[in-house]
């Protein structure tokens, strides 16, 4: 699923092209996604000016006067720019033209993303309302984790990636956070100190804003808004890297489970 630099990295590629430009028409070739897509969507937005290509957690928001197109990619989606003349191919769902040489076209093979309309405060949306802070913000710092980690006694791994703590931190990045900050994925959220949540803000931070100027991470079908893969996963330090060596004391890096997700993790470096 693209994580949050994906959904960043997705964001910076398409909003040059369609800010301020004048939505020409929506074609939706499938409606089926999570949600199924509101077939009157062209009549709220067509010929409106979009105004801004904003991003909350791992949503999208395409802002216009009279309300936000709320998207999210799901497991396997991505936004790209295309022109009139792109080979329009299968899970190729649904276009919004801006001009001939300027359409926004959602590839979606699984069919998990959404489309939604929200004519209100976006703010306020049910999906939205109650997520955590942007892990980039001033927001999140180490008082507001140290304070929050109090009434937590979840493994710190889980409860990092909660929406409601912190939005965008999923799995390849809670792994290379927790490593980067010599922290044992299974140590309680209750038991960490005030340095170490001051250490793990920090390399929270440093983890996501790399691997967005990296242009997110490459895995299965992900590409950024220019139809380009990340290249974040050559950087990768711990995930996806089960039984290889550490590359701080080389010992053989450990892989389990936690939640269903893939947890790799250095039983030497990370106490």
């Amino acid at each position: 699923m693209p994580e949050l630099p994906e959904v960043e990295t997705t964001r910076r590629g398409i909003a040059p092209h369609i800010c301020g430009k004048h939505l020409r028409d929506v074609i939706i070739r499938d409606a089926r996604l999570r949600w199924p897509v509101d077939l009157e969507l062209a009549s709220f937005i067509k010929g409106k000016k979009l105004i801004a290509v904003e991003r909350r957690a791992k949503y999208l928001l395409l802002r216009f006067h009279n309300g936000t197109v709320l998207w999210h990619l799901g497991m396997s989606g991505n936004l790209r720019i295309v022109d009139s003349r792109s080979e329009i191919k299968k899970h190729d769902h649904i276009d919004f033209v801006f001009n001939k040489n300027c359409i926004l076209r959602f590839h979606d093979p699984r069919r998990f993303g959404c489309v939604l309309w929200d004519a209100g405060d976006i703010a306020e949306n049910p999906l939205i309302k109650h997520l955590g802070p942007e892990p980039l913000a001033d927001a999140f710092n180490a008082d507001y984790l140290f304070t929050r980690s109090r009434r937590s006694s979840k493994p710190v791994k889980t409860w990092i990636m909660d929406g409601k703590i912190v939005v965008g931190v999923g799995n390849i990045y809670a792994n290379e956070a927790l490593f980067s900050s010599a922290i044992h994925p299974l140590r309680k959220a209750n038991k960490l100190s005030k340095k170490q949540c001051d250490i793990l803000v920090d390399e929270i931070k440093k983890v996501l804003s790399h691997a967005i100027k990296q242009g997110g991470t490459t895995l299965r079908d992900f590409v950024g808004g220019d139809g380009k893969p990340g290249y974040f996963a050559q950087s990768l330090k711990v995930y996806g890297r089960g039984g290889q060596a550490c590359v701080t004391c080389h010992k053989p890096l450990k892989e389990s489970h936690l939640g269903q997700r893939t947890t790799v993790y250095c039983t030497s470096c990370q106490k």
